[in-house]
């Protein structure tokens, strides 16, 4: 059954071999079911439904990927899609997070209906590499900072806005001990250096006194709090519309780059270089984001740790099909992921800014017009606490820069629509 499911053989590899990869990618994935717990909470959401909806969210997009695709990818709900959901659309623009979810049911919606009418390809290949560059560092930068601020070590300054909090506090020292934890091992090649480091912090904290013990093992929480409880009205006001682009726009370019960064590890591309089956992968991935929202979570989408599993000889979708039960396996945790503090992940958060950030390398700095909109995408993305303000300005200023130099070449109708789109945003609204 399994050869006919997944055509082991053909791809050279062997059960045994695609349940070692997929627990290689769980373990290096894993810290999520207690990050967006943490994270959404903030958003005012109960992080017991959303601990189960992440769970659930990650093992439909793995089952769809493993079963439909055939690709050792593995899904879960995004780092920095769940940071400006709570940070953003919620805390800075005042939507209700019941909204915020309908914002992602419509992006999965719009994401769907891009792949299977094969627009993505259009869209993907007219947005210039050094905005995409810039967009996934300001991400990354975006994550820094809200690390930073849960762990108390960048606080509100009246004078200055920002300054440097009390580093000597537990939280703040814990939150730096688990950074430096996570290179470290990192560096000495851990494929679950992430989750340690959030364990480790978590011990510590309930050895002190600092968090309370409330158990390991339980019967999952009622995830009635988030189930279907998105707003659909309230995401087609046309307010919301900047916001279901902003969702579908990381979205898109997120996991396109995952796509290709995985199946270059794992020599998964053809002889041109292209994804065979891509609009199965990319099916997998916006029916796990409209799924998620439906259970009450974040945008999901397909993991770059997914790398991992693959450099352990995954090949074939039963990599990503032993992580989706891995996934499920985790529903009795529940009482674990409760007892993790926010300072617990500023580790996993510095270190995905760090993973996001670098691909600043691919940028050409000797090209203004090039650099100059990565550097005003990520700055305005941070100091704005905005992903979708940080579009924009790199949009806006791609296109002013080509047309005050004459390089009127280098631009296409996409890059205009978009960037005249958020000038009417501004002036509008």
């Amino acid at each position: 059954m399994m050869e006919k499911l997944f055509k082991l053989k053909a791809h050279g590899t062997s059960v045994r071999q695609e349940v070692i990869a997929g627990l290689t990618t769980f373990l290096a994935m894993a810290y999520i079911i207690f990050v967006n717990p943490s994270m959404l909470e903030m958003a005012g959401m109960d992080s017991g439904a959303v601990f189960v909806a992440t769970c659930l969210a990650a093992a439909i997009g793995c089952f769809i990927m493993g079963f439909v695709a055939n690709y050792p990818i593995a899904l879960a709900p995004g780092m920095g899609l769940n940071a400006f959901f709570t940070f953003v659309v919620v805390g800075q623009m005042g939507y209700a997070w019941q909204t915020a979810l309908g914002a992602v049911f419509l992006s999965g919606i719009c994401f769907l209906l891009l792949s299977l009418f094969k627009v993505r390809e259009w869209i993907v290949n007219a947005i210039p590499m050094s905005l995409r560059l810039g967009i996934a560092a300001g991400i990354g930068l975006f994550l820094a900072f809200i690390g930073l601020q849960g762990a108390g070590i960048i606080v509100d300054n009246p004078a200055t806005l920002v300054s440097l909090g009390d580093v000597t506090k537990f939280e703040s020292i814990m939150a730096m001990f688990s950074f430096l934890l996570v290179i470290t091992l990192v560096h000495f090649r851990n494929k679950a250096a992430v989750l340690i480091s959030i364990l480790v912090v978590s011990a510590v904290a309930v050895l002190t006194g600092k968090q309370e013990f409330t158990g390991v093992i339980a019967a999952p929480p009622s995830i009635a709090p988030t189930l279907m409880q998105m707003d659909l009205a309230g995401a087609l006001d046309v307010g919301m519309i900047s916001i279901v682009f902003a969702f579908l726009f990381v979205d898109l370019f997120d996991t396109s780059g995952t796509l290709i960064a995985v199946a270059q590890r794992g020599n998964l591309l053809d002889d041109r270089g292209r994804l065979p089956r891509l609009s199965k992968a990319l099916f997998a991935d916006s029916t796990a984001t409209i799924a998620g929202a439906m259970l009450g979570t974040s945008t999901t989408t397909s993991y770059v740790e997914s790398t991992a599993g693959v450099a352990s000889g995954g090949r074939t979708g039963l990599t990503a099909v032993v992580v989706g039960v891995l996934f499920i396996a985790c529903l009795l945790f529940s009482p674990l992921a409760g007892m993790v503090p926010a300072y617990a992940t500023t580790g996993a958060l510095l270190y995905v800014a760090i993973l996001m950030m670098s691909g600043l390398v691919g940028v050409d700095w000797e090209d203004l017009t090039e650099a100059a909109p990565v550097v005003l995408t990520t700055l305005v993305m941070l100091l704005s606490y905005s992903i979708s303000h940080g579009i924009a300005a790199g949009f806006i200023s791609y296109a002013a820069l080509k047309l005050m130099t004459g390089r009127v070449k280098q631009l296409n109708p996409a890059i205009l629509v978009l960037a005249l789109a958020f000038i009417v945003k501004y002036a509008v609204l």
